[in-house]
């Protein structure tokens, strides 16, 4: 495969890998799904961000000093099918890592324990369709949140907050 430096001279039709994606030099963001590239916006907006803030303070109260750890994106998490080929990379918003074991100097090699996207408008397909389905396959319980909620988490009960002010900017 020549040098690929810009994201049309990929076909978006092929099925590619984790070894292909660690080539590319064009600087949109993408993730795969199932070898498929999914084109990420090119900077999140300023009320993804902002939610995005809120959340990590939530999350460090809990695993600031933990054995889990915190990672907010840009942050690959790569998921190997059944033969081992790794045509799976996402960077959701934020995860929880217990494992240790599954951290690299790449990122993640697995499922975190805990995964939240953060909806926006351009992503809402992306995230409710693809990513939703990717992570069904992997995790028990998927909790879709709104505003106003008290939220808890199944696999962490010290992680629970209210979303009644996550949305204010």
């Amino acid at each position: 495969m020549n040098e690929i430096t810009d994201l049309k001279q990929l076909d978006p039709k092929e099925s590619y890998t984790y070894a292909d994606y660690l080539k590319w030099k064009f600087k949109e963001s993408v993730e795969l799904i199932k070898g498929k590239i999914m084109e990420m916006p090119p900077a999140p907006t300023r009320f993804h961000q902002r939610i995005s803030m809120k959340l990590t303070s939530e999350f460090l109260n809990v695993f600031d000093n933990h054995q889990c750890q915190l990672y907010a994106a840009p942050f690959d998490v790569r998921f190997p099918d059944k033969d081992g080929k790794i045509k799976t990379v996402v960077q959701p918003d934020l995860c929880v890592i217990c494992d240790q074991n599954k951290l690299d100097e790449r990122g993640c090699l697995g499922a975190p324990d805990l995964v939240v996207e953060i909806l926006s408008p351009g992503n809402i397909k992306k995230e409710m369709k693809d990513k939703y389905e990717l992570y069904q396959d992997k995790y028990i319980g998927i909790q879709p949140v709104a505003e106003g909620e008290i939220v808890t988490s199944v696999v962490f009960p010290m992680l629970s907050f209210s979303t009644e002010r996550l949305y204010d900017l």
